[in-house]
């Protein structure tokens, strides 16, 4: 069973990143502009999102069993017909209904994995699913790069449906309905109109607002109000509802609190660090998709390596030793990371990377087991549909904010570089002189030469500006884990007790 619940959660993390590389691609394939192409990831994460927060009712309404198998089914077909599809709108539409069948199998795994693993074996059960939710942005654009030229972008979808089968068929035969859920036939029209406006259009407005320059665009403008006065409708709404569907009364638990502001934080230094790695090293460093991405395998190496033991001590030294230790790994790497330079090489790349892995691996199964094993048994699936909807949303914030971080601290550092590069400047003249006659050894006319030697200036200058803006980003995750650090010590043991019905719960203290 346990095979069957971590194939379908690295599929579904898989296909958030996996496509990337790809994109290129389909945009020859499909006749599309780089902003038209953007929605076929823009789409599936929205989607995605959405069904997250919902999982713990639709599993409680059609049952889980028959829910999770029926998601991993919805997705499998999806990504078939993504495969097959031969315009944009068609791939963009298939790509939606795979985020739909994909949202279930997050919280759904990690509360399979809660409850199939006894309290001394949690941290176990945890690193396991960790492993997934870790590795898959990790391997997705290796693998993605690996498919597309290899054969063609149609491939990073076939590629799941024979896995996508064989998890169903697994879950099917062995995955059993809990005893304690939450039943009702009523359906809570109000709150899931909210959650889909609100959900939706915060989500699009974190994905799209970059590339349209934020709050300069009418649309985002738009979009951004209305996810502000959706989202608190909603939470109003939910609040006094007798039947929500989604049941934010759950966050009266301390631990469900500390773990969601934990995993946003863990989304930024995740995918955060994923998106710059491969924008430095290609954008500057002149590598290919493919070195990037076996860059990235020591780091996903690393993180599966300490999370066998990590998980396996948790119970006996807790959940706040173990995550303060990945802190400690965790800062000392972004420290090295911010301090890449244009001849940095693999080995200076090496290490930071090696190091984010442990601390990553330190941090998952501590941070899951400390928050959704101090839940009541009934409500560990509604946990794990918020943790793992902080933690996206963390995510696809801490990409937006670095992205457009990218951009304007590197428009900064050129303006303030170009103020020491004069024409005037005896160091200035110096060095176009020897590009000039490096230029004129080359076969050009002296005029050229200086025009060349002009540009080569200037590549020089947004290149060293780009370096200086990649430092800040990792610099800015840093501070971010800093100022969490207090929060540390609230990660408390949780009480033991057997799931589903051996022994009564102890319920923790709820705040």
């Amino acid at each position: 069973m346990i095979v069957g619940v971590m194939l379908a959660t690295i599929l579904e993390i898989l296909d958030t990143s996996i496509v990337n590389v790809a994109l290129p691609s389909m945009m020859g394939n499909l006749g599309a502009t780089v902003d038209e192409i953007s929605w076929v990831v823009t789409s599936y994460i929205i989607a995605n999102v959405i069904v997250i927060p919902m999982t713990s009712w639709l599993a409680a309404r059609f049952g889980r069993r028959r829910y999770f198998v029926s998601s991993i089914l919805l997705f499998t077909a999806a990504s078939a017909l993504c495969g097959l599809a031969r315009t944009l709108p068609e791939l963009v539409v298939f790509r939606v209904i795979q985020g739909i069948g994909g949202g279930a199998l997050l919280a759904t795994a990690q509360t399979i994995m809660v409850e199939t693993f006894p309290p001394q074996r949690q941290g176990t059960g945890q690193a396991i699913f960790g492993m997934g939710a870790m590795l898959g942005p990790s391997l997705g654009p290796t693998l993605g790069g690996w498919l597309t030229d290899r054969w063609s972008w149609p491939w990073i979808f076939y590629v799941n449906v024979p896995l996508g089968i064989a998890s169903a068929l697994i879950c099917s035969s062995y995955l059993v309905d809990p005893r304690r859920v939450r039943r009702t036939d009523r359906v809570d029209w109000t709150g899931v109109a909210l959650l889909i406006v609100g959900v939706g259009a915060l989500q699009t407005v974190l994905e799209r607002g970059n590339r349209l320059d934020w709050f300069e665009s009418d649309f985002i403008t738009t979009l951004a109000v209305t996810a502000v006065a959706a989202i608190a409708l909603f939470i109003w709404h939910e609040l006094r509802a007798e039947h929500p569907i989604v049941d934010l009364r759950v966050f009266r638990f301390r631990a469900l609190q500390v773990g969601c502001v934990y995993g946003a934080a863990m989304g930024v230094g995740l995918y955060g660090s994923i998106f710059l790695f491969p924008l430095f090293t290609q954008q500057l460093l002149q590598w290919t998709s493919w070195q990037s991405g076996m860059a990235i395998l020591p780091s996903s190496i690393a993180t599966a390596i300490v999370m066998t033991f990590s998980g396996r001590l948790v119970w006996r030294l807790g959940p706040a030793p173990l995550f303060g230790v990945g802190l400690a790994v965790f800062l000392p790497a972004l420290w090295g990371m911010s301090h890449w330079t244009l001849e940095s090489g693999w080995w200076n790349l090496f290490w930071p990377q090696v190091g984010r892995g442990v601390a990553l691996g330190f941090m998952f199964a501590p941070l899951s087991v400390a928050t959704l094993r101090a839940l009541p048994p009934a409500d560990i699936l509604q946990g794990a549909g918020l943790y793992n909807l902080f933690r996206q949303t963390g995510g696809s914030l801490g990409i937006a904010v670095l992205a457009t971080l990218v951009d304007h601290r590197s428009a900064l550092h050129q303006a303030y570089l170009a103020e020491s590069v004069s024409v005037f400047s005896e160091a200035t003249q110096q060095r176009l002189a020897a590009l000039t006659a490096g230029l004129v050894q080359r076969g050009l006319s002296p005029a050229e030469a200086t025009e060349g030697a002009h540009r080569v200036l200037d590549q020089i200058l947004a290149a060293q500006s780009s370096v200086m803006a990649f430092r800040d980003c990792y610099l800015a995750i840093m501070i971010l884990f800093m100022l969490l650090i207090p929060l540390v010590p609230l990660l408390r043991r949780p009480p033991v007790y057997t799931l589903p019905t051996e022994r009564a719960f102890e319920h923790p203290e709820a705040v």
